[in-house]
């Protein structure tokens, strides 16, 4: 998904959830920074590089491609964007390599994204946010798996879009390229080149496909080589819209309307009402939404949505006191973070599958019984 699902979408959900304005903003920016958290971000406002969320294109040129390299990317991608859907998942097929890379492929509902939700309930805002990106992805990412791996990856040629015109269903071919273009109307979208070498940072996550699958409207059909070149069909506004009545659900839950979260369940009777405005936002054939579901959330609360700035809150901590860092806007995010990735990374480790590594437990408990500064030394060297 996209700043316009993760940041305004986000924000409407909250405050439909029960949370106040300025709740929902702190909810939102959580859940837009997790695709900004980078290493160089981090080393400029001097946080822990342990606690990044996302890798630029740099971050990943320069990353290690031996198995501890690997298991870094695998740490931040299969943590913030591309939740595994079952561990235990058995293709039925291949060796112990291929079934764990298998065993990573993102899908909703899985028990992961109780996991996540769960670890967030009685923790600050930025750690809702942060399940909340999470929870989304799922539904975006679906069918891909944050670890690199040609053959759960690659997108093989023939996929189609299905495009409704003049009340008719029709198909047309994608086409992928590498220029700096895509035009929708002419399903043109831009994505990585083929590569053949299982474990090159290209075939990581849905870059074979660019952002065709963060594209609230599109639906489309492939043939992936791990569901043995079986038809798979994506349908994004309705899922887009599942999501959306999920991060409802699953907020009013963290904010005390719930007893418990369950999975597959969505608040569509709270949504109603507004469910024909989103569904035009959703199908509407646009590369960003932004302006849209801003105009929608602005509805809702009354008040103003002011832009997304990763910046903010940069001066806050940098120039807190190392006591106090924790209690920062960013501070409570980098708590978030470490907590979400070291349970994200224990659950896959206990499996016996060793792609992410393993972690150190940073429970809420942990974390906050010592500042981050101490403990940070001891997270060092222990996340591999």
């Amino acid at each position: 998904m996209q700043q316009d699902f993760h940041y305004y979408a986000t924000y409407a959900a909250a405050y439909l959830a029960g949370y106040t304005h300025e709740e929902c903003l702190d909810i939102c920016y959580a859940d837009e920074m997790c695709d900004h958290f980078t290493k160089t971000f981090i080393e400029h406002i001097k946080a822990p590089i342990e606690a990044a969320t996302t890798q630029t294109a740099v971050d990943l040129a320069d990353s290690r491609t031996d198995l501890v390299g690997r298991q870094e990317i695998t740490r931040i991608w299969a943590s913030f964007h591309f939740l595994p859907g079952d561990l235990e998942a058995d293709p039925g097929k291949g060796g112990k390599r291929y079934r764990n890379k298998f065993a990573l492929i993102c899908n909703p509902n899985g028990a992961l994204v109780a996991d996540i939700v769960n670890c967030a309930k009685g923790k600050s805002l930025q750690h809702v946010g942060i399940a909340m990106h999470t929870l989304a992805d799922t539904w975006a990412h679906r069918y891909f798996a944050g670890t690199p791996s040609v053959v759960i990856n690659n997108m093989p040629p023939g996929a189609v879009e299905i495009v409704e015109e003049d009340g008719k269903v029709t198909e047309r071919h994608i086409a992928f390229h590498l220029s700096a273009n895509e035009d929708p109307e002419k399903s043109s979208y831009i994505a990585s080149p083929y590569q053949p070498g299982e474990n090159t940072i290209l075939n990581l996550g849905h870059g074979h496909c660019g952002h065709l699958p963060d594209y609230s409207y599109i639906r489309y059909r492939y043939m992936p080589s791990w569901g043995d070149y079986g038809e798979v069909v994506k349908d994004n506004p309705v899922e887009y819209y599942l999501a959306f009545c999920q991060m409802v659900y699953a907020m009013r839950f963290l904010h005390g309307s719930y007893d418990a979260f369950e999975l597959d369940r969505y608040d569509e009777e709270l949504v109603a009402p507004y469910k024909d405005r989103i569904d035009a936002i959703l199908a509407k054939r646009q590369l960003i939404a932004s302006k849209d579901w801003k105009a929608f959330a602005q509805s809702l609360s009354g008040k103003e949505i002011e832009p997304f700035d990763e910046m903010r809150y940069a001066d806050e901590y940098m120039n807190a006191d190392s006591a106090v860092k924790d209690d920062t806007v960013i501070g409570r995010f980098v708590l978030g973070a470490l907590s979400q990735k070291s349970l994200v990374t224990n659950r896959i480790y206990r499996t016996g599958n060793r792609l992410a590594g393993r972690s150190i437990n940073a429970s809420g408990s942990l974390i906050s019984a010592l500042p981050i500064y101490k403990l940070i030394a001891r997270l060092q060297g222990n996340l591999t």
